[in-house]
């Protein structure tokens, strides 16, 4: 039995004691969200929720480059990883802040139903006895690029089956075509509105703002990959007025503005980024605090803000990025990449929520560290990772693949040397609301650093503006 903090105690194998004793005890006692996520009790109807992904669930089948042997019946969709995601950094006892939905049909396999309890999240499961479960089939060839499609018909997720404490999230995952993610948003808020005048949320209480400031909620959107074309560009330019966030992958974002994504990342990849990601920022996004996250795969995830650019590496990196005893040492962990991004954006979500004004930088920039982090559990194995809880009841800490997500957050800031103040400026309470909308800082191009570079934009007055009709 090892004690890492204060009355927590975790019971382990003598095996995992000596291992979590050879960690460094300053970042064990870092390790703990208790007191960065306040939630009200669950069992009032009342609490607060982080996260709410309208991403369906779908079982995969998946395909790799031979002579890889195809892989059956994993949990999958966008739904499952986003919720993944979340759940990484949210304490054993506070999952249920974490909301998603299941539609259960007649083939749902039961050792599946366990894995999803076992993660203790605030999962709605809808029963649909006249049909089977979605199920989906995945093939991946050259630089991770994906071929996807149904097997059995889906049915999608919309905000007419959440329930009342999902449609209160503090914020929204959105999978979904232009047109699509502005019916959501409006359904969401309208919905949102109707449960706070009839009095069935705390949301609206003055004495309960400190519980989540930042009224409307915060909206990331995930484009689906059909809907990326040059002909939808204006459609996009509209629906980006509805969010906070748009996140495509590079191909995703190149197929939109008509190009081809490159094969080969390099300093004209990013240059090409920053033109797009500036067009859909200014045309689309404007002056509110906002940002386009395109994610990158191996090579990590690129934030396009108003105010600066940071492109941050992935957790595992290639081994072509690495030089000297690193490269040498490199191991792949890379086992299967279904899913990271969608575990990307929902870790990416509750990194939104930690922002601090001592941390030097903008609530976008700490959510790609959580979110890239995230991503790192979801692609080390086929499906997703192992769970295990230690520690007595009432005080569990969750393990995945016998490791802590928070750790993992320590270890990345770390290595990117983002923590430190001489690397940025702290945040004042203006650029804290205002998105930390100040000047430029220069970094090398490429490498383990971030790209940071960018100009203060117009005024901004602070306010959530949504689009009326």
């Amino acid at each position: 039995m090892v004690t890492l903090q204060g009355s927590t105690r975790f019971l382990c194998t003598p095996e995992e004691e000596e291992a979590w004793l050879k960690r460094s005890a300053e970042e064990i006692r870092k390790i703990s969200l208790d007191t960065e996520i306040e939630l009200l009790k669950p069992g009032s109807g009342r609490f607060t929720m982080d996260f709410c992904t309208l991403g369906m669930f779908i079982i995969d089948e998946i395909h790799f480059p031979p002579p890889k042997p195809p892989v059956k019946d994993v949990i999958g969709g966008a739904g499952a990883y986003a919720a993944l995601g979340a759940r990484l950094f949210v304490p054993h006892k506070k999952g249920h802040s974490v909301g998603w939905v299941v539609h259960v049909g007649t083939d749902f396999p039961e050792q599946v139903l366990d894995q999803i309890e076992a993660w203790g999240t605030d999962a709605t499961f809808i029963d649909t006895p006249d049909r089977l479960t979605t199920r989906g089939w995945n093939k991946y060839g050259k630089n991770d690029h994906r071929v996807f499609k149904y097997l059995t018909p889906k049915i999608r997720v919309d905000h007419t089956v959440l329930s009342e404490q999902q449609l209160m999230a503090k914020s929204f995952h959105l999978i979904c075509s232009p047109s699509r993610c502005i019916e959501l948003v409006k359904g969401i808020l309208e919905a949102r509105e109707k449960l706070i005048a009839e009095g069935k949320t705390q949301l609206g209480n003055p004495e309960n703002d400190r519980l989540w400031p930042m009224k409307p909620p915060i909206f990331v959107w995930e484009p689906v990959p059909d809907a990326c074309v040059l002909s939808e560009l204006p459609k996009f330019m509209e629906a980006l007025k509805y969010v906070d966030v748009m996140s495509p992958n590079h191909e995703e974002l190149a197929s939109l503005f008509g190009e081809m994504g490159p094969d080969i990342f390099g300093a004209s990849e990013i240059d090409r980024m920053e033109k797009q990601c500036n067009e859909l920022l200014s045309r689309g996004l404007g002056k509110k605090p906002a940002a386009v996250v395109v994610r990158r795969g191996a090579r990590g995830c690129y934030v396009a803000q108003n105010s600066r650019h940071v492109w941050f590496p992935a957790y595992h990196r290639p081994r072509d990025e690495l030089t000297g005893k690193a490269k040498r040492r490199w191991k792949q962990k890379v086992v299967d990449p279904t899913g990271g991004g969608n575990a990307f954006l929902g870790g990416f979500c509750i990194g939104l929520l930690q922002v601090r004004p001592d941390r030097g930088r903008t609530q976008f920039e700490e959510g790609a560290i959580y979110g890239t982090v995230a991503a790192s559990f979801a692609i080390e194995q086929i499906g997703i990772p192992e769970l295990r809880q230690v520690g007595e009841s009432g005080d569990e800490r969750d393990i995945w693949n016998g490791d802590l997500a928070v750790r993992r957050v320590i270890a990345y800031e770390k290595r990117l040397k983002l923590s430190s103040r001489k690397t940025l400026p702290p945040l004042s309470g203006e650029e804290l609301v205002r998105a930390a909308f100040y000047g430029p800082i220069k970094t090398k191009l490429l490498g383990h650093k971030a790209i940071r570079r960018g100009r203060i934009p117009a005024d901004f007055d602070g306010k959530r503006q949504v689009p009326k009709d």
